[in-house]
């Protein structure tokens, strides 16, 4: 009844390439090390889903054991795995976050099962469009590898979001570098910026690298969400919000949950585009209430389905209850696993469908604007918040 032909991914990942065993797979399933001891991660709604969606599109029946679709999976080689599970999603339109890839088709380190397919490569693979979103933190620590003193340091980085602005669709970063933490509102002074600039080169060393795989040193953090990316001053972090503020571009947070970004989206009002608040779960009525208090508040759906799997109607059901229709954003959140782009794909269709077709069914909703709303959250609003082209 409620039927959403084509969707536009408004924040994912690339894939990876290589070929993968059974213990990188569930890693890359979950975004974490590895599983506890005499459990696994597809004992999870996300592992459940997978193993429902997507061993037919590789001949094999739903809700196979593990072994048997990896062994299938092998079979096939990833790159046909990815072409027939993306292919497979729907998706006309993939907005990349790149996080330290490049849209040249090259990755991360070679042969690493972190690195991934760039926008074009990506969208190659699925038979769609790819545009890209750039990671700020990851950029920053670029710009630091070459710059030769603080001066040099904030006048390349001024430089690099601004070419960034001019091609990509969107900026994304962490809210905080500590989860949990309120995101403070308000842009640092340039005496700030240039004393942490000048900490934080320091902090880095000699010969440290820009890439992601930096670990915090003692008291530091990664930014929450997935792909977090490299160890940033948190004063650097605010001074990279506010620069990518005045690109006019809209800016995705990933949110870390429980990050109150009230004071930093009233103190954005008016002065920026879109601020696309992510990784919101189980946070995401807060998210919700959010977007009905400012226009220029969005709300990323990507974590909040695919983690509830089967469950995922009745959360959608309660941002529905707050958020106006034209604030919530379809997106997949996946990173690495073609497979979790389908899965987002197909759970969000199924709890669209369930929640809306549900109301029409009472005789509360007319179909038509069902069929409306749903087209909205599946594509025309990431559309009108990144100026994308229909189709």
């Amino acid at each position: 009844m409620i039927e959403t032909a084509s969707l536009v991914d408004q924040y994912c990942h690339g894939v990876v390439t290589t070929e993968l065993g059974l213990g990188t797979f569930e890693a890359q399933l979950r975004g974490a090390a590895q599983a506890a001891p005499g459990t696994t991660f597809f004992d999870t709604q996300t592992g459940v889903a997978v193993r429902r969606w997507c061993p037919p599109l590789l001949g094999l029946e739903p809700h196979c054991t593990p072994a048997r679709y990896l062994a299938r999976r092998r079979e096939l080689g990833s790159l046909e795995v990815s072409r027939r599970l993306l292919r497979a999603t729907g998706i006309s339109t993939y907005l990349v976050d790149t996080d330290g890839t490049h849209d040249d088709g090259t990755h991360g380190a070679a042969g690493s099962p972190d690195e991934l397919t760039g926008p074009a490569e990506t969208a190659a693979m699925g038979a769609a469009r790819g545009r890209e979103i750039v990671r700020l933190e990851p950029l920053a620590a670029r710009v630091a590898a070459t710059a030769g003193g603080v001066g040099s340091f904030l006048a390349g980085l001024a430089e690099a979001v601004h070419t960034a602005a001019a091609s990509a669709v969107a900026l994304s970063a962490a809210a905080t570098t500590r989860p949990g933490l309120a995101l403070d509102p308000e842009p640092p002074g340039p005496g700030e910026v240039r004393g942490a600039a000048g900490r934080w080169l320091s902090g880095r060393g000699p010969g440290r690298g820009p890439g992601p795989g930096r670990g915090p040193g003692p008291g530091e953090n990664r930014g929450p969400g997935p792909g977090g990316g490299p160890y940033i001053d948190p004063v650097l972090l605010r001074h990279l919000h506010w620069t990518a503020v005045g690109t006019g571009l809209p800016l995705h947070l990933d949110t870390g949950g429980g990050a109150d970004a009230y004071p930093f989206a009233a103190a954005m009002a008016g002065v920026g585009g879109a601020l696309v608040l992510r990784d919101t779960y189980p946070y995401h009525r807060d998210a919700a209430r959010l977007t009905g208090l400012f226009p220029q508040v969005y709300a990323d759906l990507g974590s909040v389905l695919t983690r509830t799997g089967a469950g995922a109607a009745g959360v959608l059901a309660e941002m529905l209850e707050s958020a106006p229709f034209g604030k919530l954003l379809f997106s997949t959140g996946a990173r690495g696993l073609p497979e979790l782009h389908l899965v987002g794909a197909r759970v969000f269709r199924a709890a669209l469908e369930r929640v809306l077709g549900c109301w029409v069914r009472d005789g509360g909703w007319p179909v038509g604007d069902a069929r409306r709303v749903a087209g909205l959250i599946a594509a025309g609003n990431a559309r009108r918040v990144h100026g994308l082209a229909d189709g």
